[in-house]
């Protein structure tokens, strides 16, 4: 499904059960309506997958060519995936704070990709600071920890803060909103790195599932992110050849206002901008035309040439 909807990568997530959790948070009742298990305990190894299926997965993906990963979510988790040779290691919002478990992990010399939900900015700085000098490869995803997220609380200005507090990591965006408008807009403002939970139907039971994608919407999703690319285009503002055409029909030049005659001195109050035939000077020559000495005479509402003029202004060039 993922490759089909032109994803680079399927993310999942990796516990070791009694490492991520202690005793009496695994003996916990657990009575949601999301439960499948009378403990939490219960719950998570009910759904929990073995090193055997993970390796199973990571084989698919890579018959198939895309990227396999998970976030490990305890520093025995993070083992595994290193042992399974995973291209990169997600680190989720829960263990951003968990110093120790980041220079583990960064120790590794994989890629990482590190959640925010959660955190503050200072603690940002500090995860910065404690896996830069160890590992150089890592970049940061906004994030708010809240299933589904609502637009009020997405904070994409985060996206900027993050590329001017850390200019030298790329910067992403992972989100557990409803839709796909707010990850297109998290591109457009120069994310690198796109997260999105993806399920086959929203209403299957678990509490991820109404903050998750349908395929169809993943495919959606990555459609308009490619399109979003291609228009990031270039910082250089110029007359481009896709608007020759434009600038042909409906440029303006500028013409005579009033009859030239021969010799004159042009003044402003003898131009003016039209869409003239044949072309002449551009409407921002205008100002440089006053004060310039005309060799013939001009008709009103004539284009104003450059043969008609003495010192013949350079046409200023877009």
């Amino acid at each position: 499904v993922l490759q089909d909807c032109g994803a680079d990568c399927a993310k999942f997530q990796k516990s070791e059960l009694e490492y991520k959790f202690n005793k009496k948070a695994l003996e916990r009742p657990y009575t949601s309506k999301h439960s499948w298990g009378k403990t939490y305990g219960e719950h998570k190894r009910h759904l929990e997958f073995s090193h055997d299926q993970y390796r199973e997965l990571k084989k698919y993906a890579e018959e198939i060519g895309i990227f396999f990963t998970a976030s490990g979510m305890d520093e025995m988790a993070v083992e595994f995936l290193h042992e399974l040779d995973v291209p990169f290691f997600k680190v989720g919002s829960g263990d951003t704070n968990n110093f120790p478990y980041l220079e583990k992990t960064a120790k590794k010399g994989r890629p990482m990709v590190i959640s925010s939900g959660m955190q503050s900015m200072n603690t940002m700085r500090q995860v910065y600071q404690i896996v830069k000098p160890i590992n150089q490869n890592f970049c940061f995803l906004q994030c708010t920890s809240a299933y589904p997220l609502q637009p009020e609380d997405v904070n994409l200005r985060v996206i900027s803060a993050y590329q001017s507090a850390f200019p030298d990591i790329p910067i992403g965006y992972s989100g557990h909103e409803t839709g796909i408008a707010i990850s297109v807009a998290a591109v457009a403002m120069g994310a690198k790195v796109v997260e999105r939970h993806v399920t086959l139907d929203k209403t299957w039971k678990g509490s991820d599932h109404q903050a998750s994608l349908e395929p169809h919407e993943l495919a959606e999703l990555v459609k308009a992110i490619r399109t979003v690319e291609k228009a990031m285009g270039s910082p250089v503002k110029q007359l481009l050849p896709c608007e020759m055409a434009c600038n042909e029909k409906l440029g303006k030049s500028v013409v005579a206002k009033v009859t030239i005659p021969e010799g004159a001195v042009l003044t402003l109050d003898m131009l003016t901008v039209k869409v003239g035939e044949p072309k002449g000077f551009p409407p921002e020559a205008i100002f440089d035309l006053v004060g310039q000495k005309v060799k013939k005479s001009i008709k009103e509402d004539e284009t104003i040439t450059e043969q008609a003029v003495e010192n013949r202004v350079k046409k200023v060039k877009c």
